[in-house]
């Protein structure tokens, strides 16, 4: 598609059911099989995860970022988890603003909005002011923001029907790592 006729789009995929960062992906290899530029920036994920996708992603030599801590939940540093979450923000900015790319996926980035670290009106205002109009931007997790569903050009919600963790089925290599 011709430069001067591609929209950045800004596109969520949201709710309580598995495939949200997925789908992501699906979109992420689409893109880098077009030739495009992907980079992804994982808010939740530990740094140290050798999850399918990320070694994937190296073969790729997609760009891949995963800056949390892991679960929140069992976090023993919460000012250290806030920090890494403020941190994967300010290398988005960076990387959103930097018109290196043209797809950029914030994964499970609704947990810092949803959670306070980051005040959703100051970052969709920045995104407003900041992304270029080619860039697609995706952004997954749980509970996005109404103002964030709002604003965006696209939005899936993923609903839970059944998941074999409620069977009491561990996750699966290759499925959900």
């Amino acid at each position: 598609m011709p430069e001067s006729k591609r929209k950045g789009l800004l596109i969520v995929n949201t709710g309580d059911g598995k495939g949200k960062t997925t789908a992501a992906l699906g979109t992420i290899l689409r893109a880098w099989g077009r030739g495009m530029r992907p980079c992804v920036i994982q808010f939740m994920k530990s740094e140290t995860g050798q999850w399918g996708e990320v070694k994937a992603a190296r073969k790729l030599e997609i760009e891949w970022h995963s800056l949390g801590d892991g679960f929140t939940w069992t976090s023993k540093d919460m000012d250290e988890t806030i920090a890494k979450a403020r941190h994967a923000w300010a290398l988005a900015q960076e990387k959103i603003s930097s018109n290196e790319y043209d797809l950029i996926l914030l994964d499970e980035f609704t947990y810092p909005l949803q959670f306070g670290w980051l005040a959703t009106d100051e970052v969709l205002v920045w995104l407003k002011e900041n992304k270029p109009s080619n860039l697609h931007l995706i952004i997954t997790g749980r509970d996005a923001p109404a103002e964030l569903v709002d604003m965006a050009d696209l939005v899936t919600e993923m609903k839970l029907v059944r998941h074999p963790f409620d069977q009491g089925i561990n996750a699966q290599p290759g499925i959900e790592f």
